[in-house]
């Protein structure tokens, strides 16, 4: 199946979405109140983009930062479907149970319905005369058809950008894209938003909407487009030290940071152990960030590929990212659309195979081989932070924040940083205070609390006093709090850290022992936070009812029940 047979499917009651081709851009009438486009890449490093230090290329998105704001301390929650429930709904995912929680039943928490008060965004805008479209990845429980958004494509599948067997439009399923069919994810997710903004104008140009973006670029598998892939063949052979020393001293000459990147753990591996996949992968797999130069020559190679592959993926994302913004623009929307551009957590270290399985045969990069960053180049893409996706030391939870909004942010503010701590949950305040719309007093039958999250909004016009007074994580027995520029984090099992992040966001000089009172106020003030999460996640329970997910989120949820691993050592 193509993206042009994707495109015509119909199904009762289903408005088609096809354009033709050379369709003429409709005059877009300005709503009062901003649109909003809110783009979601999803396990990409810190440092990826080229705006924030990187080589890749990316210059649709560093165009956006160039003429917009780019936040250095803006965080998310270390996993794909917490951070979707937190963006979504203004709370932290324990709350809306929608992550692991001790003393909340639910298992691993990726299957549990919200409480019936946790709406999300779309359903908040809707009174306010807001549309909204959702293209791409999903993982929140239910469907976002019916849970306030006007057009969805919902990709369920994980494991396939070339051709994916579980995707829907407005609800319905779609065929199963057939192998060797002209079609690749991250290409059709942007058509997708492109479509539904194309039909915004068309029929609704009166009012404002919302375009939740939401790409599977550069997650694993490590598919790209052959042409992407080969512009960056070469760029990687001199190893993830070198890209890191590289990227860190780009990051301190653009202001970001003032640290030099942390060493990299030889010794912590993937977050979860699978040792047939390193089997299936071969010799040129390794799932440690040794130093290059300790590498045979056949891992180099190997491991340089990979990396070849996953800079294609995000400059593709960013390709796609153009199309949508030269839509925005031939509509007459670019000047009061305020764009959003973040990860949903950091680079992943994970090593295994899945879907359609690994061919070694096949091209690097298609749809028949499987492979994943690993821990090196994992560390390198998370520069200049510690740690990956799933773990909550900087390189798990800190993500590149973009907002571009030329009607909302002044001349000559634009290109400049914004180094307020803040976090996903603060999204949704931020979009109500621009709409106007506010805070429901209850939801669902229930009265519903206020949001942790706070409006962004006094910060579009410059730093200032903080907005929050802390900010609490917790994932797969990780945890941090964040209070002011100090910082305790624990991995599970381990004794809290304590560090000043102002001086050493690198998180490398563990001052528990210096500053023992320091570090037992900010356990009980996690402590104290995590009962009151508990508290409201419990409020009300959970109804016996309630749907199973889907099958791409019942692996998802398999992987991440497994204790963490380091796996068997591999040189």
């Amino acid at each position: 199946m193509t993206a042009k047979q994707v495109i015509r499917v119909t199904t009762r009651n289903l408005v088609p979405l096809a354009v033709a081709v050379g369709w003429a851009a409709t005059t877009f009438a300005e709503p009062r109140r901003p649109n909003v486009v809110f783009i979601l890449a999803d396990d990409m490093g810190f440092s990826d983009l080229g705006c924030y230090g990187g080589e890749i290329e990316t210059p649709n998105l560093d165009r956006l930062a160039a003429n917009g704001l780019r936040f250095t301390q803006f965080y998310n929650t270390a996993r794909c479907w917490p951070t979707r429930a937190a963006l979504l709904t203004g709370f932290y995912a324990q709350q809306v149970r929608r992550d692991a929680m001790p003393g909340v039943a639910g298992g691993s928490q990726a299957s549990i319905v919200r409480p019936p008060w946790s709406a999300l965004l779309p359903e908040l805008l809707k009174p306010a005369g807001y549309r909204s479209y959702h293209s791409g990845k999903w993982h929140i429980d239910g469907e976002p058809i019916k849970q306030g958004f006007d057009r969805a494509y919902v990709s369920q599948d994980h494991d396939r950008f070339f051709y994916p067997q579980r995707h829907t439009l407005d609800g319905h399923p779609l065929p199963p894209v057939e192998p060797g069919s002209n079609f690749y994810l991250t290409t059709w997710i942007a058509e997708h938003a492109i479509q539904c903004l194309r039909e915004h104008a068309r029929d609704y140009a009166d009012r404002p909407f919302f375009q939740y973006v939401c790409f599977t670029a550069p997650h694993f598998p490590l598919q790209a487009i052959s042409n992407d892939i080969a512009k960056y063949l070469d760029r990687y052979t001199n190893g993830w030290n070198a890209v890191q020393a590289a990227r860190g001293q780009r990051l301190k000459e653009l202001g970001i940071v003032r640290h030099e990147p942390p060493p990299m753990e030889r010794e912590l591996g993937p977050p979860y152990h699978f040792p047939d996949a390193l089997e299936k992968l071969g010799p040129g797999e390794v799932n440690r960030p040794l130093p290059w130069t300790e590498l045979t020559e056949e891992q180099r190679r190997f491991q340089a590929v990979k990396m070849a592959i996953h800079a294609a993926m995000v400059d593709r994302m960013d390709q796609e990212i153009g199309r949508i913004i030269e839509q925005l623009r031939a509509m007459g929307a670019l000047e009061n659309t305020m764009i959003w551009f973040a990860s949903d957590n950091g680079a992943s270290a994970e090593i295994m195979v899945r879907g359609d399985g690994h061919d070694p045969a096949a091209p690097p990069g298609s749809g028949r081989s499987f492979l994943c960053l690993g821990p090196g180049w994992s560390s390198a893409a998370n520069t200049p932070f510690r740690r990956h996706k799933v773990w909550v030391h900087e390189g798990g939870i800190a993500t590149p924040l973009i907002i571009h909004w030329p009607a909302g942010i002044a001349p000559n503010q634009r290109g400049t940083l914004r180094h307020t701590v803040s976090h996903v949950i603060d999204v949704v305040p931020t979009i109500l205070d621009l709409a106007g719309v506010a805070w429901p007093a209850e939801w669902g039958g229930r009265p519903m609390p206020a949001s942790p999250g706070r409006s962004l909004v006094r910060v579009l016009v410059g730093d200032g006093e903080p907005i929050h007074d802390a900010l609490w994580f917790m994932h797969e027995g990780h945890r941090a709090l964040r209070s002011g520029d100090w910082k305790i984090v624990a991995s599970k099992g381990e004794p809290w850290e304590l560090y000043n992040l102002a001086e050493d966001r690198g998180e490398t000089r563990n001052l528990a022992d210096q500053e023992p009172e320091r570090l037992k106020a900010m356990v009980a003030k996690w402590e104290a936070m995590a009962e009151d999460i508990r508290q409201l996640a419990n409020r009300d329970p959970v109804p016996a009812s309630a749907p199973a997910r889907p099958e791409a989120e019942r692996r998802t949820g398999r992987a991440s029940q497994r204790s963490e691993g380091e796996g068997a050592s591999r040189k």
